[in-house]
């Protein structure tokens, strides 16, 4: 994912995602912004998955962005990676 991740980008990213299998890899290191819409994005991708067997781990994840889903509790939800380094 790459740019921002808001109301306007939330459905074509929901249906990308629904598109694949098992989606369980997301590399965020190009995701500069992400709004709350984005994060329901993810909420329902892992939902999905997990009743698949497998979940989300959300790798090379930004401060900025791992802060925004810290402080709603996704941290909790998710596995979430921030860059090396």
């Amino acid at each position: 994912m790459a740019g921002r991740l808001d109301a306007t980008q939330c459905d074509a990213a929901l249906k990308f995602l629904d598109g694949l299998a098992q989606p369980q890899v997301i590399d965020l290191a190009q995701l500069d912004y992400i709004a709350s819409a984005g994060l329901r994005v993810f909420l329902l991708t892992q939902k999905r998955v997990k009743g698949l067997g497998a979940g989300l781990r959300l790798i090379n994840v930004k401060p900025p962005i791992h802060d925004i889903f810290r402080y709603a509790g996704f941290d909790r939800i998710l596995d979430i990676a921030r860059p090396a380094g």
